[in-house]
């Protein structure tokens, strides 16, 4: 073999090696940007804006739906005294944000409480906070909580518990998303694990 072509074969070598690296790149960075997202929750086609929602936090604070627009607010009803679903719930959503890392500064997790007779707002924040420094816990009275409920899908019934827990509530455990701009987008299983949780969230950022 001629040296020149040893060194043709040494370049060719050289481009395809190239070429190599960029397809792998492609494969592994490029290519699963264009596929098409696919949601753990279920998509809400209807271009709907999220409902009123004007409740209480710690100390006096109102809280207004409308107050977090050009964030990603993430719903959930539930009550302090929830002796699994909600407290797992909490949990997914806590390690979801973590996984977000810094954008997770332009997510807010809401708790909305369904046990107003019991969950005031100092208790809803120590309750929340507990799972993250960021959650937000709002409450109000039966009548504005069941509205609330009600416009967000959400249902609720008191049942016996035992005389040590007192009652509990039988709730609908899903989390609602609501886009930058205010509308309604996803509802979240319970199912949905803290990594598609994440994916999701990190699709509407």
């Amino acid at each position: 073999m001629t040296m020149l072509r040893k060194t043709w074969h040494k370049r060719l070598f050289a481009v395809l090696a190239v070429a190599l690296v960029g397809v792998l790149v492609a494969w592994y960075f490029v290519l699963p940007r264009l596929r098409p997202h696919v949601f753990a929750g279920a998509v809400i086609q209807s271009n709907q804006r999220a409902p009123r929602l004007e409740l209480e936090a710690a100390g006096g604070e109102s809280v207004r739906m409308s107050e977090f627009v050009g964030k990603v607010v993430v719903v959930y009803f539930g009550y302090t005294y929830c002796p699994d679903i909600c407290p797992a719930t909490l949990n997914k959503l806590a390690r979801s944000i973590e996984m977000l890392g810094d954008k997770a500064a332009d997510v807010q997790v809401m708790m909305v409480s369904i046990d107003p007779a019991r969950d005031t707002p100092d208790l809803l924040e120590d309750y929340v906070t507990h799972f993250h420094p960021d959650f937000l816990g709002v409450t109000g009275d039966e009548q504005t909580v069941n509205r609330v409920a009600t416009l967000y899908g959400v249902y609720y019934e008191p049942s016996d518990g035992t005389s040590a827990t007192g009652y509990t509530i039988d709730h609908t455990s899903t989390v609602i998303l609501v886009d930058r701009s205010g509308h309604l987008k996803l509802v979240l299983p319970f199912e949905g694990t803290a990594e598609q949780i994440a994916a999701d969230i990190e699709y509407f950022l």
